[in-house]
């Protein structure tokens, strides 16, 4: 099923709703983030308002819906923690998970410890990334741009060569 006139869809096949497009956001002064209408139909419907935020490498937050993080934190404590990178990985994507949920007024609350991780005051970036989103301080996101605006002859990934848009 596909949802058009929003940029949110359910596409057939996947399960999930696809977040795409970026929002600029404020948090308020207790750390609550009101999530763009035009994504909480989606999210409502996709995990009744049950979403999972948690710390990334970039210094960012990602938010998942519960049924879409479930099988990631599987996959997580089924590697050995044996290797060091693999246990500082799990540290910080199951360490710093929090379960929240969106109130009646469309909001969640991000805490204290997750606002301190990736930097968070009062103006955030809510960047859609298909089945989850990210979380940034507006003035790490400008600088992410301008150094993803950065590729130069030579210095595109090897799994970009060949890409077209």
């Amino acid at each position: 099923m596909v949802k058009s006139g929003k940029k949110c869809f359910f596409l057939r096949g996947y399960g999930g709703a696809v977040f795409r497009g970026v929002a600029e956001l404020n948090l308020d002064s207790k750390g609550r983030l009101a999530v763009p209408a035009r994504y909480r139909e989606a999210i409502a419907a996709r995990c009744a308002g049950r979403l999972v935020v948690t710390a990334d490498s970039d210094r960012c937050l990602l938010i998942y819906p519960l049924p879409d993080w479930e099988p990631i934190q599987q996959k997580l404590m089924g590697l050995s923690s044996f290797n060091p990178r693999i246990r500082d990985l799990q540290r910080r994507l199951i360490g710093y998970a929090e379960d929240v949920e969106m109130d009646g007024a469309g909001r969640i609350l991000v805490s204290a410890a997750l606002r301190g991780y990736a930097g968070l005051a009062k103006s955030v970036v809510l960047a859609g990334q298909g089945s989850k989103f990210e979380l940034w301080d507006a003035v790490q996101w400008r600088e992410i741009l301008e150094r993803a605006a950065g590729f130069g002859d030579g210095d595109l990934p090897p799994e970009l060569e060949g890409f077209s848009l």
